[in-house]
């Protein structure tokens, strides 16, 4: 499908710490999905943006620090190439982030809105991390932010320490249940069979907050 006649543009933005051992080989392999989606052969020739005032993607290699506001033609199989993405960034993440994809249809016209047309504009947060623990952090966080901003225009920001302890207390619930979930596929202590040693992935520490 040519680029010209694609249904959306797609905006992904986000930045993502990502361990201090990170080659830019390993980063260009993770953002394959991306860059290859573009028509690109390299992460270096995918990563500028379908428009110049974009600053693409980018990596900071002293500060260990990808960053993303790259724009790219195409339809919604492009979602199949952010899964991957994620999936693949999991595993070269220092910390949880959050990158934010907006789908813009390309061919709407807001004039026609008055003939009760509607966009197909669409908008998906999606979350990196080395760890469940991790990425839930990052939720935690955004959630709390939004809650506490919208909440402030009718209260004093000293009052909503209840409101952010029972938004902990859920995320305390949903960590609890992916670990108690990971327990019961691990195999007994003291099992001689093969990967008695191994356990779940991502049940470790708590996130921080989350008492």
């Amino acid at each position: 499908m040519s680029s010209y006649n694609a249904p959306f543009e797609i905006h992904v933005h986000g930045q993502v710490q990502l361990r201090a051992d990170t080659s830019f080989e390993q980063l260009q392999e993770a953002l394959k999905p991306l860059w290859k989606y573009a028509g690109a052969r390299s992460l270096a020739d995918g990563a500028a943006s379908a428009y110049e005032e974009e600053p693409g993607i980018k990596f900071d290699a002293q500060e260990h620090m990808l960053q993303m506001c790259w724009t790219v033609r195409g339809d919604d199989d492009f979602r199949q190439s952010l899964d991957e993405m994620c999936m693949s960034l999991n595993e070269l993440a220092e910390l949880g982030a959050a990158i934010e994809v907006t789908f813009y249809d390309a061919d709407f016209d807001e004039d026609e809105e008055d003939d009760g047309t509607e966009s197909r504009d669409d908008f998906v947060m999606l979350f990196v991390g080395p760890t469940p623990a991790a990425i839930m952090q990052v939720q935690r966080d955004l959630l709390v932010q939004d809650v506490v901003n919208m909440m402030e225009r009718h209260f004093d920001g000293a009052e909503l320490g209840g409101v952010v302890a029972e938004i902990d207390k859920l995320f305390t619930q949903r960590f609890d249940a992916l670990v108690n979930s990971l327990e019961i596929g691990k195999p007994p202590r003291g099992s001689g069979g093969p990967g008695g040693s191994g356990g779940g992935h991502g049940g470790g520490r708590r996130p921080r907050h989350l008492h």
